[in-house]
């Protein structure tokens, strides 16, 4: 393999891809109740959920490398919770907490989101939901754009007091909900089919697309430059491919992580990408893509890909 290192140079900018589609139609975070016929699958189909839904009660807390491992036990089912500032943690009622020992959670992770293998499971959940005695139900699934679940038990009737919120931050408006993950919270509801409820506070899990205007064009994404900047500098070329790292940049454009061993497991949200060093294909969710060139350990701990998926993680 010929492979050089690049003496930097600018380069020309970056495509940047459309902000993430959401599929029109998703299963909730409850697990499958829907048994199959012996002889006809095609009226009882299996559902597959969203969202991975474990419970359980707290019973260590050990804190590396910038996460805390929260160890959670269900009778004798044990699974550690990888937990980071972009985690979110509510009680029942909507109130921002922070996971003791001896709390009863209920955990909520993207099925689709890969996990390493090892004992007990990990799993790096998008939300985590504290039981307390006070009244309070939660939903964590996929809204239409009528504002109801995929499983036609739950439609939002949201007022002037729900608080609606989104993970990067930015201001929420009710158009922004539609067609979105949303974790709800709520007290009442009514017998209806779909019950109906006046949620008093609603996240958005996925991001929300910038509107035209509100970012300068001159002054882009600081993501943007800051990944043109780690390209700048750290570069190869294997047989004509140019390679860059893989971690530094994910990370940049806030992609978790995970190293597996032979490569390393990329997500964000509904997005996974599994990698594994001297192959080209590449896990995409459930799909399988290619790369031009097998992402490789060009520097000691420091895998390097493709630039072509760099534009791939900035769409």
């Amino acid at each position: 393999m010929k492979m050089k290192k690049v003496v930097p140079f600018a380069m020309t900018a970056l495509l940047i891809g459309s902000a993430i589609g959401v599929p029109s139609a998703f299963a909730n975070e409850e697990e499958a109740a829907v048994t199959k016929a012996a002889n006809n699958k095609e009226q009882n189909p299996q559902v597959q959920p969203i969202f991975i839904k474990v419970a359980g009660t707290v019973e260590n807390v050990e804190t590396h490398n910038k996460a805390t491992y929260y160890t959670v036990k269900d009778g004798e089912n044990i699974n550690v919770f990888v937990v980071t500032d972009d985690t979110l943690v509510f009680d029942n009622t909507g109130k921002e907490v922070k996971l003791q020992k001896g709390d009863k959670v209920t955990a909520y992770t993207y099925a689709n989101k890969p996990m390493i293998m090892i004992y007990p499971p990990q799993y790096n959940p998008e939300a985590i939901i504290v039981e307390t005695k006070e009244m309070g139900s939660v939903e964590l699934d996929f809204f239409n754009k009528d504002l109801v679940n995929t499983n036609n038990t739950l439609k939002l009737n949201i007022g002037e007091q729900t608080k609606l919120l989104s993970l990067s931050g930015k201001e929420v408006e009710v158009a922004d909900l539609a067609e979105q993950h949303l974790l709800v919270f709520y007290t009442i509801a009514t017998m209806s089919i779909p019950a109906q409820t006046p949620p008093s506070k609603v996240v958005v899990i996925d991001t929300i697309t910038e509107k035209p205007g509100e970012v300068d064009p001159e002054e882009g994404e600081p993501s943007e430059s800051a990944v043109q900047e780690i390209i700048n500098k750290d570069f190869y070329e294997v047989d004509g491919t140019k390679m860059v790292p893989l971690r530094l940049i994910a990370e940049e454009l806030g992609f978790t992580v995970e190293s597996t061993g032979k490569g390393a497991i990329v997500s964000k949200g509904a997005r996974s990408y599994t990698i594994t060093r001297g192959q080209k294909e590449y896990g995409y969710n459930k799909a399988i893509r290619h790369f031009e060139a097998a992402p490789a350990l060009l520097e000691p701990t420091k895998t390097y890909v493709p630039l072509e998926f760099v534009e791939e993680l900035m769409k």
